[in-house]
């Protein structure tokens, strides 16, 4: 049996958690229940990309187009989302640097306090870049960053020419970090929804045929073995 080849330092991993919902229908469970099961699969997921040396971890937990799931499925995620993503997992001893991707604005103050108390926390931390995309969308990231370049212009701080794609880079909610590696979508879907647009112009694309909740660390190291044995060119040959 040929060896896998996990190497798995100094990557940037974005993740696509999908399937919870078909998970729960499968098993005859409410969705929210295929929820509660992926945000403990993404607990464990983090500390395992911690302890093989991945640099950063994105994970998409929520879009600007989930909003228009049922209100029930989207106070339970919300509810998850303090007690599983934040509460539950305890970032000081992991020495994870915790940042979060997406619009806060229609988001509830007392999570964007616990958002904003997190990011504050660990801004000094050593280990790898957490990111967790809530409200996010990755056309609403590139219109909020093209917006802010359109105000320097209006107020004669740059010239539309001398505008570049760094600058554009660094006025994402990424702005600063390493563009992702590979992007990681499990549940047999083979789409981006939406997720890291402008970061992802040269990702290599992993799709497996897991649901998010059935998600194990052997799926990761099967993942990154597959990514391991690209071939990344960037337009070169």
């Amino acid at each position: 049996m040929q060896q896998l080849d996990t190497r798995a330092e100094g990557l940037h991993i974005g993740f696509i958690m999908d399937g919870n919902g078909r998970w729960a229908k499968k098993r005859g469970l409410p969705r929210t229940a295929g929820h509660k099961k992926g945000a403990q699969v993404f607990q464990d997921i983090v500390r395992y990309c911690n302890q093989i040396g991945v640099e950063s971890a994105s994970f998409y937990a929520f879009s600007t187009e989930n909003w228009k799931r049922p209100e029930n499925e989207v106070e339970s995620i919300m509810r998850l989302f303090k007690e599983y993503l934040i509460k539950a997992f305890d970032y000081k001893k992991e020495n994870n640097r915790v940042c979060f991707l997406g619009d806060r604005t229609p988001l509830s103050r007392d999570l964007v306090q616990m958002m904003e108390e997190i990011e504050e926390g660990t801004k000094n931390n050593t280990g790898m870049t957490l990111n967790i995309a809530i409200n996010y969308g990755g056309r609403d990231e590139i219109t909020h960053a093209v917006r802010a370049l359109a105000q320097e212009v209006q107020q004669g701080k740059l010239a539309p020419e001398n505008i570049t794609e760094q600058m554009i880079s660094d006025r994402l909610y990424t702005g600063g970090q390493k563009d992702p590696d590979f992007i990681l979508r499990p549940s047999g879907e083979k789409r981006l929804s939406n997720f890291l647009l402008w970061q992802s112009a040269y990702a290599e694309f992993v799709y497996m045929d897991v649901l998010w909740p059935d998600f194990t660390r052997h799926d990761l190291d099967l993942a990154i073995d597959e990514y391991n044995h690209r071939t990344r060119r960037f337009g070169g040959i």
